[in-house]
């Protein structure tokens, strides 16, 4: 299933890597770069609650809101899937920036809460259908296993410089104007957009299809085949359960780091420990794990989220809550960019838009459902949300690892 052999020695595991990253075609850096540009200038997910908040809306509205983006971020991805598929991977890019900039740049000037809602709504749709486009412009571009593991650590590199660099750019224009902020937004979709036009290109034979006329032919390449894949399903549900348990960075983290009578700064410490790690070590630790089969890295990667975030039920101080955070750090970068290299080994030819859309689906599918289970179970009692994540993270492991076939 595309797994590195992990018969080789030890020290030939860097310099293979390296090699995989030097030989990379133009078409990695170009997507790479244009997200970069794209997440610096991603605000408005992060924002739109403090922005409506500051226009007078009280926070559940501002929370409807972001449930609306949220639940659009599975359609677009599934509709992303689609076009990728049909129409290419660059004029999907483009459908899906284009209309994101333009929308996004009017967010400013809507009055009535119903439009505000619509908008962000659509927005949450547009701004996703790119990203099975720009998955799959990786996997067409690589020929190797090595390749395939170093073309998604340099798109998940490239992905957290710009949010790293976008969080610093957003809060000084939200300190300034919510108005600049957003059209900043619109602006880097723009760029985004126009990029990906003119300087990538689809190979001839991963545009749509040119002999399949017919309605069976269609289906045939069609979501539910896709689901007839059972090796897929498993992978979608592990990637669900993964994601709940990763977001409860986002929930279970802070309100337990309030409640243990640390800061929002101290909250802000470890998030930003989180960031430079990953910043400073996850190429290297794709370097690492590439010479190992990718299910099980997989699985214990999911293995160390679980457990430190679970650990962090147990922890009472910012030392010991630092030590979590590399924990499950850890695992995250060894799941990252394992993860969509392993479903390219997964996927067959002609599908590669609907596997990366229903992967997006069920990725955008657990990080919503994750804080609205894990805030209500840390309410009820804090153990019950560590407990469902440490079991979650099993879970997720267990369903990592190839099924056995009699």
């Amino acid at each position: 299933m595309g797994d590195v052999d992990d018969s080789s020695p030890t020290s030939t595991v860097e310099p293979r890597f390296r090699d995989a990253l030097r030989t990379l075609p133009g078409r990695v850096w170009i997507v790479s770069l244009g997200v970069m540009v794209n997440r610096v200038g991603n605000f408005l997910p992060v924002f739109i609650v403090l922005y409506l908040i500051g226009r007078g809306y009280s926070a559940s509205a501002a929370g409807f809101v972001l449930g609306v983006s949220g639940l659009a971020n599975v359609l677009g991805n599934t509709v992303g899937g689609y076009l990728t598929d049909r129409i290419g991977r660059r004029w999907t890019i483009v459908v899906s920036a284009l209309p994101t900039s333009a929308l996004t740049a009017v967010v400013p000037f809507l009055g009535r809460y119903a439009l505000i809602v619509a908008v962000v709504g659509l927005i949450g749709v547009t701004s996703q259908v790119y990203r099975p486009a720009a998955a799959a412009v990786l996997l067409d571009s690589v020929s190797t296993p090595q390749q395939r593991l170093a073309a998604f650590a340099v798109f998940r590199f490239a992905m957290n410089v710009g949010a790293a660099l976008g969080g610093v750019v957003g809060g000084v224009l939200a300190s300034t104007s919510y108005t600049e902020l957003f059209l900043g937004n619109a602006v880097a979709c723009l760029l985004f957009g126009v990029v990906m036009a003119v300087l990538l290109r689809d190979r001839p034979q991963q545009g749509p299809a040119q002999d399949e006329s017919s309605a069976e032919a269609e289906q045939a390449v069609g979501y539910r085949q896709a689901l007839a894949d059972r090796t897929l399903v498993r992978f979608l549900v592990m990637t669900l359960v993964a994601e709940f348990v990763y977001i409860q960075t986002t929930v279970g983290l802070p309100l337990h780091v309030s409640d243990v009578g640390l800061t929002a700064r101290d909250f802000g410490l470890l998030i930003g420990l989180n960031g430079l790690v990953v910043l400073a070590l996850e190429l290297p630790t794709a370097a690492v794990v590439s010479r190992y089969r990718l299910p099980y890295v997989l699985a214990i990667g999911n293995v160390l989220i679980g457990a430190g975030l679970a650990l962090t039920g147990l922890a009472t101080d910012l030392i010991l809550l630092a030590a979590t955070v590399l924990i499950w750090t850890l695992g995250e970068m060894m799941t990252s960019s394992v993860a969509n290299a392993y479903l390219g080994s997964l996927t067959p030819p002609r599908m590669t838009g609907r596997y990366q859309g229903l992967y997006f689906a069920a990725y955008t599918t657990g990080t919503g459902i994750g804080p609205l289970i894990g805030g209500a179970l840390y309410a009820l009692a804090p153990w019950t949300l560590w407990t469902l994540t440490a079991t979650a993270g099993l879970l997720a492991a267990y369903l990592c690892l190839p099924r056995r076939v009699r």
